[in-house]
């Protein structure tokens, strides 16, 4: 019986492969929780007043390691439930705000997947993850660098 919800292996990573993730709101709370776990206290994040008189911003900012960590968790569950081992790099601009009540998914793209020279059960797999509002605007692209379980040694 297969089971639901496990990830891809290399062998089903190949480059060119693309795969949207579901989206998820980030609430008030989330950006609540994240910056007491964090101990982020830049104001732009914790004074609603400043926020409001002192800047352009329509509405409550949500950190960038946030929409990070978020995009992050709705790739884990949409692709590497089970058979990611490590994240090892990444690159990562940020194109636009996010505001508290939107609703972000990621377009996931293969840009690189090969075995590793050292394990014959693991191989390196990059992503082109570009995040997205919705209302269709791109807010952040980064480009994670992962070690992979292979299906078959090499």
């Amino acid at each position: 019986m297969e089971t639901i919800g496990l990830g891809f292996y290399f062998e089903e990573m190949p480059v060119g492969r693309t795969f949207r993730t579901l989206g998820r709101s980030i609430t008030e709370p989330d950006i609540a929780n994240f910056l007491g776990a964090t101990g982020i206290t830049e104001v732009l994040f914790t004074n609603l007043d400043y926020l409001h008189n002192h800047t352009d911003f329509p509405g409550r900012l949500v950190p960038g390691a946030l929409v990070l960590s978020v995009a992050e968790g709705l790739v884990m569950t949409a692709s590497i439930q089970t058979t990611g081992v490590a994240f090892l790099d990444m690159e990562m601009t940020i194109k636009g705000p996010v505001f508290a009540g939107d609703t972000i998914h990621v377009d996931c793209e293969v840009i690189e997947s090969r075995r590793t020279s050292k394990r014959p059960d693991r191989a390196l797999v990059r992503t082109r993850n570009t995040v997205v509002n919705q209302d269709g605007k791109t807010v952040m692209i980064y480009t994670p660098l992962r070690m992979m379980k292979c299906k078959t040694e090499g």
